[in-house]
């Protein structure tokens, strides 16, 4: 068997450049390139071979969003685990870990599995672990490396028993929080406060659980608006203080963990959890954003908390997907090479941002042009009439929803400001 490389990101460079990867210059599979070595040449996007439907990173955008929330995150005295989930993507997390994150969330085991094959040590689950094989798996890891930490959610009295059954005999606890809901019609979790003791109780009656912390996410309060999203985080902190009382938690704690933390009310989560009161042990404040790492052109663009707090600083959108003009039938319909299969569209339709001429690689912007509908691999625009949209013309696209972008794009070129391709991103969904 093979050994593991001493460093499974940095070994990410050795991958062939081949078919598994869309947009990228056939010339450099033809030459048995690495993408190292392609990275090496730092090719020109537009002049060096690339295809279409190509998703780029703006290199500078994507250094300013990791700063920025990483910034945030130390101004407000919260220890941060962004949701690995966005972007599936190793050098993306070890971005993170260097701008301060003190681990990544997780949401289902095979993404723990990415995580640690790639090295990262603190992992949060943001969701209850009951299957078995997962949860020995989990038991074994933490066996293996006295470093590694692992925690995730238990809602309920059944997930703790059958939790409990499954790691019988297993050679680690397992750290739990104990997750409570936003309200009727949210997503998971114990719904009431009376709920969350009988889980906690369910807790301590068990063996080979651990339970550190309380959790939630604001994001799925009913109807959220700042006074209903702050209401629940104050619950939940008021459930930590309850907790920490009546000495719920475990005796052998470093720290009590809370937890809450989305991308569109991080700010409230910042603002609350400064009020927790000063529990029996220190507390790790734990903040779970994702989505900031690339931002978007629509959905977080409208919801981020710099809107509220511009003073904080701001996000900028990464992605750009690079389409082509195949078809111009009329004057007023215009067809690009890509859809569904390359472009997130659960969050609303894609925006025209640029027109990059085909024969004098002039810029302008997409101005008259719109999306409005894909197929599987054409997207349908509709314009002014104007006659300077032509078959061949290169068309920028912005998108929302960077958890739906990075998924359909196993490797994704970063391109500095001038079109040179800097570096790849390696996905893993």
């Amino acid at each position: 068997m093979a050994s593991a490389p001493a460093d499974p990101v940095k070994a990410l460079a050795d991958e062939p450049v081949d078919h598994r990867f869309k947009g990228l210059p056939p010339d450099a599979q033809a030459a048995g390139l690495t993408v190292g070595q392609l990275t090496a040449q730092r090719r020109d996007l537009h002049t060096g071979g690339f295809t279409t439907p190509v998703l780029t990173l703006d290199a500078e955008a994507l250094e300013h969003n990791l700063a920025a929330l990483g910034a945030y995150a130390e101004r407000h005295a919260l220890a941060f685990a962004p949701h690995g989930k966005t972007c599936m993507a190793p050098q993306l997390f070890r971005r993170q870990l260097e701008h301060g994150a003190w681990g990544i969330t997780a949401a289902v085991p095979h993404q723990a599995r990415v995580y640690r094959a790639f090295g990262i040590q603190r992992i949060f689950l943001a969701n209850e672990l009951v299957d078995p094989a997962a949860l020995r798996w989990v038991a074994g890891e933490l066996a293996a490396d006295p470093a590694f930490r692992f925690v995730c959610y238990v809602d309920s009295v059944r997930g703790v028993e059958l939790m409990d059954r499954a790691l019988e005999g297993q050679p680690a606890r397992i750290d739990v929080v104990v997750e409570l809901g936003a309200g009727e019609g949210a997503r998971t979790g114990a719904r009431t406060e009376e709920d969350c003791r009988a889980v906690a109780d369910a807790v301590a009656r068990a063996g080979t659980l651990r339970l550190v912390g309380v959790a939630g996410y604001e994001a799925e309060v009913p109807g959220a608006d700042p006074a209903r999203v702050e209401s629940y985080l104050r619950r939940l902190t008021g459930l930590a203080v309850e907790f920490d009382g009546a000495g719920r938690f475990a005796a052998d704690l470093d720290e009590i963990v809370v937890s809450a933390g989305g991308s569109a009310w991080f700010d409230a989560v910042a603002d609350v959890f400064a009020d927790l009161p000063e529990l029996s042990r220190p507390t790790l404040r734990l903040l779970r954003s994702g989505a900031y790492v690339s931002h978007d052109h629509g959905w977080y663009t409208r919801l981020t908390p710099f809107n509220r707090h511009p003073e904080e600083g701001g996000l900028r959108p990464a992605f750009r997907l690079w389409t082509q003009v195949v078809s111009r039938p009329s004057p007023t319909q215009a067809f690009v090479n890509a859809g569904k299969r390359d472009i997130a569209y659960d969050l609303g339709l894609p925006e025209a941002e640029l027109v990059r001429d085909a024969f004098d690689g002039s810029e302008r912007p997409a101005k008259g042009v719109r999306v409005v509908k894909l197929s599987d691999q054409h997207a349908w625009l509709e314009t002014d009439g104007a006659e300077d949209l032509a078959v061949g013309d290169w068309v920028a696209l912005g998108m929302s929803h960077p958890c739906t972008i990075f998924e359909k794009w196993p490797l994704i070129p970063v391109v500095a400001p001038d079109g040179t391709v800097t570096d790849y991103v390696r996905t893993f969904f």
